[in-house]
């Protein structure tokens, strides 16, 4: 990078040991196999990994920061990946006053709140280290202010382990001190306002030693308290396709929120890198998305208009009331969002080369296939469509045909250009290993030719929309709140970042509570929407 940052003397220089990472590669042929191991695993093994057990051996009260008149929150969510994301967003955050056009500078949090994902690819001391930490102790050396967090599914995929270590042993993260012994919280805020955060990741019930916490952290709630909840998913926005997937957040309101008479008025997640604002209709309630915190971008075209959590069919079950939202604002836009699927054409191939020689050796292998035997010619054909069918997981779309017509179309994309393959090379009788070693990155564009086409196409219809922006790796339109707990209610400031810092300077004549690394040049930011309260007892 960049110049070697100062080295306070009261710092270790084991606790400043990190290097800077690149955004992290997701249809790279290392990391596409990498995952699908590591999701194999955790479906497997999930339930033995999962440490939510011993942590009842821990001891956590209730945080209390309620004796302020006046406290400011920021949330972040979806940190981890590349230095120039991560950081960009941990030196504005970490910023005394941050000036978006409001009457005056918003200060910074008292509290530092991370929603989820706190590392990428995968949870690990080193990936932490590099990713997470140096970063937000580079950010701010020293400072006073609390850090809690939630774990997201990719610090879940080595059973809680390291992420424990990390928010879960009261240690500091240069200014930022973390309090928490488990992977859940309940905080006190000025006003009678809450804030929990829930472990629920990798549709893992509840545990025991969960429950029986918020049990008890709860029993002092009053009725109408209000309450902002964190979790880890925006899982609402699914309910059409999976009518239970806003079962656990609603149980978890229905048993232990709404008995001791609290109302939830603000919903918190990230695990989708954009920001993206439900407000109920007819009622109270807001359901926010803000995972922009350093990861790649995501779409917010596909996301629906109107959405019920929990919908109907979940209502015959556990009973509680049809709640009715409408979709507010986004960033990046809808208009925005489309526009930026079609750079998968250029961004697939240059941030992904390897991907480039992974099609090229599939296709090698269909050829020879198709070349040499009848049968195996069958099989490699077998084996494309049934890829395909589960790239666009079929399974997902609740009895959609649309996906099953779009898989079978990549398919069929691909098995066309090796049975043109076969034929040009009977045509022209060509043989060697030359002509084989040629082949393979010629197949291998062409192939990613077709699956960018495919991606496009499919992501205009709700189908592998993840995929279509992961193969992109956007560093840019990254994002984060800065709220207010006031004697008014909550007022959210939604922080836009539209383009990251990628040219940084050492500051080793800075002040001991001054970023260690600073921007060549300022960081625009500014408003998503307007401000908007949400009262303490809304009409």
């Amino acid at each position: 990078m960049h110049d070697t940052p100062r080295r306070p003397a009261d710092l270790s220089p084991n606790e400043l040991r990190f290097h800077p990472q690149k955004p992290v590669h997701w249809m790279s042929a290392g990391v596409l196999s990498a995952t699908a191991a590591r999701l194999v695993l955790a479906k497997v093994m999930g339930g033995y990994l999962d440490k939510r057990e011993l942590q009842s051996y821990s001891e956590q009260e209730v945080f209390d920061h309620s004796t302020q008149d006046e406290l400011w929150l920021d949330f972040v969510a979806d940190v981890g990946d590349g230095f120039d994301a991560t950081y960009s967003v941990a030196y504005l955050e970490s910023q005394p006053t941050l000036d978006v056009d409001t009457d005056e500078p918003l200060p910074r949090g008292d509290i530092l709140i991370m929603g989820g994902d706190e590392v990428y690819p995968a949870a690990g001391w080193r990936e932490y280290e590099n990713r997470t930490k140096g970063p937000y102790q580079a950010a701010l050396p020293q400072g006073e202010q609390s850090l809690y967090a939630i774990p997201g599914n990719h610090d879940w995929y080595d059973g809680l382990t390291s992420f424990l270590r990390l928010f879960g042993a009261n240690r500091r993260i240069g200014g930022r001190q973390t309090h928490q012994r488990r992977s859940y919280w309940a905080l006190q805020l000025p006003h009678r306002w809450w804030m929990i955060g829930i472990d629920a990741e990798f549709d893992a019930y509840l545990d025991t030693p969960q429950l029986d916490y918020f049990t008890e952290a709860l029993s002092t709630m009053q009725p109408d308290d209000p309450v902002i909840l964190c979790v880890p998913r925006p899982c609402w926005t699914w309910t059409e396709q999976d009518a239970q997937a806003f079962d656990r957040i609603d149980f978890f309101i229905r048993e232990f929120i709404q008995p001791n008479g609290g109302q939830v008025h603000l919903v918190l997640t990230g695990d989708r890198h954009h920001y993206l604002h439900y407000r109920e209709i007819d009622g109270a309630r807001h359901l926010v998305t803000c995972g922009g915190g350093g990861a790649y971008l995501s779409a917010t075209h596909t996301e629906p208009r109107v959405l019920e959590a929990p919908p109907p069919d979940s209502m015959v079950r556990n009973g509680s009331p049809v709640r009715r939202y409408q979709r507010g604002a986004s960033y990046p836009s809808r208009r925005k969002s489309r526009a930026l699927t079609l750079g998968i054409f250029t961004r697939l191939p240059l941030r992904n080369p390897s991907f480039i020689g992974l099609l090229g050796l599939i296709h090698l292998a269909g050829l020879l296939s198709y070349l040499h035997s009848p049968g195996a010619g069958v099989f490699a054909s077998a084996a494309t469509l049934g890829v395909t069918v589960a790239f666009a997981s079929p399974s997902e779309g609740s009895k959609r045909l649309k996906h099953w017509a779009a898989a079978i179309a990549h398919g069929a994309a691909h098995l066309s250009l090796t049975g043109a393959a076969t034929a040009l090379w009977r045509y022209f009788e060509l043989s060697g290993w030359l002509a084989y070693l040629a082949y393979v990155p010629l197949a291998g564009l062409v192939a990613c030719v077709i699956t960018s086409v495919y991606l496009v196409f499919a992501t205009s219809f709700g189908i592998n929309t993840n995929e279509s922006f992961a193969g992109q790796s956007i560093d840019d339109y990254k994002c984060f709140l800065r709220m207010k707990v006031s004697s008014a209610g909550v007022t959210v400031y939604p922080i836009a970042v539209p383009k990251v810092g990628r040219k940084w300077r050492a500051n080793p004549d800075g002040k001991p509570h001054e970023p260690w690394i600073v921007p060549t040049k300022p960081i625009r930011t500014r408003l998503i929407e307007e401000p908007y309260t949400i009262p303490t007892k809304p009409n």
